[in-house]
């Protein structure tokens, strides 16, 4: 089997360590390269996590990281909400620090190289803000023609939003940036929250983990252990979610990767960029005759204990 060619654009915190370190663990894709973006975190504090995250995968320096976008698109954010993932993005744990530094290249530009020399073969999967996606497409409006699939860790299509009753945070976070991506012709699939949410890590998983895993990677699953109790806290306090959370990032790592663990549909589906409550909702076309939107692949089912099986035996 052909290993997918793969760009992480992530903001990373808790699942998106986890999505990260599933994704070079599991041995099953190629990662070329990971971009960073602003999000829960600001995007130095991202990008630093993520050179850590691989040198714990014991990857330091082999693989490519680029800094992306600091702000929206066309909005200002002054506060970021470390509540969610700690103030240092991952659950406020310390790992070692990496001699590994970000490469010279914008996102946005390593992006549109990638595309470029790896013509019709990329995959990018966007785990945050789309906002580094919108400038690529700026710069390189021919980038559709030359990006494989586009896999978005966003929306909330037939369930309520997690930030406000209508958004899902990573479309909200940016609601310009996804408008363009989801207009601009790209093959795009979107994991929402309609199949995230039904897909929960619990403490007894990670229980597992610490006895079964491998002995090289004692140290990530001491490390995803120690970092998710920060999140399983976040979400009783928010949910009442009794020492488990949601997977948002790493299933949508999964789905890049892993043919047949989400099922799709293809909706007509629209951003909203306007409007107190409703601002960046997805909201898809859903009469019987749909006319208004773009098409895009929606995950609508998930074999959750298929993911979770999947996921950890990575490690």
């Amino acid at each position: 089997m052909v290993k997918p060619k793969i760009i992480i654009d992530a903001d990373t915190g808790i699942d998106d360590a986890l999505a990260i370190l599933y994704a070079v663990k599991s041995g099953k894709a190629d990662i070329v390269g990971i971009t960073s973006v602003f999000g829960n975190i600001p995007v130095e504090l991202a990008t630093e996590n993520t050179l850590k995250v691989l040198k714990l995968a014991g990857l330091e320096g082999h693989i490519p990281v680029s800094q992306g976008a600091a702000q929206p698109l066309v909005r200002k954010v002054d506060v970021f909400p470390t509540f969610v993932h700690g103030s240092n993005g991952i659950g406020d744990v310390e790992i070692p620090n990496t001699a590994q530094r970000p490469v010279d290249e914008a996102a946005a530009d390593f992006i549109i190289r990638n595309a470029d020399e790896l013509r019709g073969e990329l995959v990018v999967v966007a785990l945050g803000r789309l906002t580094n996606l919108a400038h690529a497409l700026q710069k390189d409006p021919e980038l559709p023609s030359k990006i494989k699939h586009v896999y978005i860790m966003g929306g909330a299509v037939r369930v309520p939003g997690n930030i406000t009753p209508t958004a899902e945070a990573n479309i909200w976070g940016d609601p310009e940036a996804a408008d363009l991506v989801i207009k601009s012709g790209l093959s795009i699939t979107l994991i929402g929250l309609d199949v995230t949410l039904q897909t929960m890590l619990h403490q007894s998983h990670l229980d597992g983990l610490k006895t079964s895993c491998k002995s090289e990677n004692r140290d990530v699953v001491g490390f995803l252990n120690d970092s998710m109790q920060f999140y399983f806290n976040f979400y009783h306090e928010a949910d009442g979610y009794n020492q488990c959370a949601p997977l948002h990032d790493p299933l949508t790592v999964l789905a890049a990767i892993e043919p047949g663990v989400v099922q799709t549909e293809v909706l007509k589906l629209s951003v909203e960029t306007q409007g107190e409550v409703c601002l960046g909702m997805t909201v898809a076309d859903l009469r019987e005759k749909p006319s208004v939107g773009t098409p895009v692949n929606v995950g609508v089912q998930v074999d959750a204990e298929r993911a979770l099986e999947l996921l950890l035996s990575a490690f």
